[in-house]
């Protein structure tokens, strides 16, 4: 009997090993358990956190199914991982709005609640194009979301990734799109917006790609991101294919700068965060900034797998976690982003 049991025992321990290694060499599979930095939520892309003003969390990002949009509301950052996701608006089933659900964000402007966000046509996926839903309850996640129509700009190819920042009295909306006459590409465009669901007359291109680790796999710049800072407008952004060599980028200009004037801004040559096997960080990018608890300490929010090869096209691999960690400075005032440390060393504690 004691001999059949430590067989049992023995097989058990085999199979476990091997159903382990499975899982590991399986790039369709969610491997999160089984590495050393725990995702902050799983199987969620282009994360985005809001702080509401009576302090409250706000978490939305693209689901895997691109078929919907949720909220989780917390009263810490730590709580929107165990807090309910609320389905808030779903897909049309034909039509605009009807496919492509992606890059949602929540943002509060002048007592009322608005998402933007990028969604193909029920009958072409790829005509993405960005639209707004509305909401007037001081709680994003109860009250009546209406769809606010189409969010238009001059270029309108393939138009995401919209975010919004006020500086001074003046609100301006950074987004994506075509932005050349002789390659497939996408750049940045910003415009001040007359109203939160419209856009003034002009609008330029900020920056488009430009480095080789712009234009791996794809020629892209997207998922704007902006922080004010020092006197400055930090604008981070995604660059490449969405594998393991979508990485971020970093453009900045002086507040008090003309930021419709393309001279303004200044780009740093080299990528900012990218692939780090070390820490089974591959194609981090679409990231959000929010500020902890303590209303000072800065942190960024971003996805990223946990292993580098994908089968078939990465956008349809559903294992984007997001992950968050705190954004540091340099002494010089420019944001230090810690390539080289794990989000867990590098959050100090704070989280």
């Amino acid at each position: 009997m004691i001999n059949l049991l430590k067989f049992c025992l023995i097989f058990s321990c085999l199979w476990i090993s091997a159903s382990g290694l499975a899982r590991s060499t399986n790039p369709a599979v969610d491997t999160t358990a089984n590495v050393d930095v725990d995702p902050f939520i799983r199987q969620r892309a282009d994360p985005f956190i809001t702080k509401g003003h009576d302090g409250t969390y706000y978490f939305m990002a693209t689901v895997p199914e691109y078929d919907r949009l949720e909220i989780r509301k917390a009263k810490t950052i730590k709580g929107l991982q165990g807090a309910e996701a609320k389905v808030i608006w779903r897909k049309h089933a034909q039509g605009p709005m009807g496919n492509h659900i992606w890059a949602p964000e929540l943002h509060h402007i002048d007592g009322v609640w608005y998402i933007y966000f990028a969604a193909g046509s029920a009958e072409d996926k790829w005509k993405i194009r960005k639209y707004v839903l509305a909401n007037t309850n001081s709680d994003p996640t109860q009250g009546t979301w209406k769809e606010a129509g189409e969010l238009q700009s001059k270029q309108n190819e393939f138009s995401l990734d919209a975010t919004t920042f006020a500086l001074g009295k003046k609100r301006f909306m950074v987004w994506v799109d075509r932005a050349s006459t002789h390659e497939v590409n996408t750049g940045l465009y910003i415009a001040e917006m007359d109203s939160p669901t419209r856009l003034a007359e002009k609008q330029v291109v900020i920056s488009l790609p430009e480095y080789d680790w712009e234009k791996k796999g794809h020629n892209v710049n997207e998922g704007p991101a902006v922080l004010l800072r020092h006197g400055k407008v930090f604008l981070v952004y995604s660059a490449s294919a969405t594998d393991a060599t979508y990485c971020m980028g970093l453009l900045w200009a002086d507040q008090q700068s003309d930021l419709l004037d393309p001279a303004s801004w200044h780009k740093l040559e080299k990528p900012v965060f990218f692939t780090n096997a070390a820490w089974k960080r591959f194609g981090p990018g679409h990231n959000s900034f929010t500020v902890a608890e303590d209303g000072k300490t800065d942190i960024m929010v971003y996805h990223a797998r946990d292993y580098e090869a994908i089968v078939g096209e990465p956008l349809y691999d559903p294992n984007r976690h997001t992950r968050i960690r705190v954004l540091k400075w340099r002494e010089d005032g420019m944001p230090d982003f810690g390539q080289e440390a794990s989000d867990r060393a590098f959050s100090d504690g704070k989280l």
